[in-house]
């Protein structure tokens, strides 16, 4: 049977600028391989499933997939399926929030204003510190050779999926960095991480940090935005107290442009500590997939 089908960008108010998303909003009937071969198919790095929550607190119920497996939590699939849900009607806030039912468990998304201005936020999983390390640790001295090094020291968190966090010196060496492929493979194989995660102060007035995300295994690309990679960056400036001076806990991040897109993510930390990820959409294709059903 036809399903309503759509792609969107995620953290972005214009085609081409975010990251990009399929979303299959009604997915009853569809068993893991037909899902796997769909998101083989789009060949876009994830695609999400829709299916009608068993929660009675839940607004809805995911899975998601990127071209090579389930992922069990990805913040630009999260948000990105809240806006789709929203823009056809299959959902209503209540008191302000989404509950998203799926692998990870139920999570709530924050819904702010209407239309072309209206923001989403998921709050991720707790990020946690694996570990501290040096620049000169052994298995990361490949991957940060030739880079001039922010303040705080290099961390490896766990947000459900591990990343190291490198803060370098400034945002121009940070957009002009040329990574080491071959290290930071090395460097994601050996700690079983997705790879490097740079980070630098900015002096732009729309966003606080650019950062870059550069994934080693199992396969070897930079991120376009991150949601789930930023929210634990989050976590770690909180434990380090080294939170942007803004409001509530809120800054924006850049990340994108040395691949071509344009980001722009919004973070908030509460007072509870808990980290949200969010920031606009945009529906670039609507439709319908046919597909067989298994």
């Amino acid at each position: 049977m036809p399903r309503p089908f759509v792609q969107l960008d995620v953290f972005a108010s214009r085609p081409g600028a975010g990251n990009p998303l399929a979303v299959v909003l009604d997915a009853q009937g569809l068993d893991d391989a037909a899902m796997q071969a769909i998101a083989r198919w789009t060949r876009l790095p994830e695609t999400t499933f829709v299916f009608p929550p068993t929660a009675p607190e839940a607004t809805h119920a995911i899975r998601i997939f990127s071209p090579r497996r389930e992922v069990p939590f990805a913040g630009h699939p999260s948000v990105g399926t809240a806006h789709a849900l929203l823009e056809a009607g299959l959902v209503t806030p209540r008191g302000g929030l989404l509950v998203q039912q799926g692998v990870a468990g139920l999570l709530p998304l924050r819904v702010q204003g209407e239309g072309a201005t209206r923001t989403l936020a998921v709050r991720t999983p707790r990020a946690r510190v694996q570990e501290i390390a040096t620049a000169d640790d052994a298995r990361l001295a490949a991957a940060l050779a030739g880079l001039r090094l922010g303040a705080l020291p290099p961390v490896l968190m766990d947000g459900g999926r591990r990343w190291w966090l490198v803060e370098l010196a400034d945002e121009a060496h940070l957009r002009s960095m040329q990574p080491d492929w071959d290290a930071i493979a090395a460097l994601a194989e050996a700690t079983d991480s997705m790879g490097l995660f740079v980070y630098a102060r900015s002096h732009d007035p729309v966003y606080y940090y650019a950062v870059r995300a550069f994934v080693g295994a199992p396969a070897r690309f930079e991120d376009a935005a991150s949601g789930a990679a930023n929210a634990t960056l989050a976590a770690w400036l909180a434990a380090r107290g080294a939170l942007p001076p803004s409001p509530g806990g809120f800054y924006r991040v850049s990340q994108g442009r040395e691949v071509g897109f344009d980001a722009i993510l919004e973070l908030t930390v509460d007072a509870q500590g808990e980290v949200w990820s969010g920031g606009r959409a945009v529906t670039v294709v609507r439709g319908t997939l046919d597909w067989p059903t298994p």
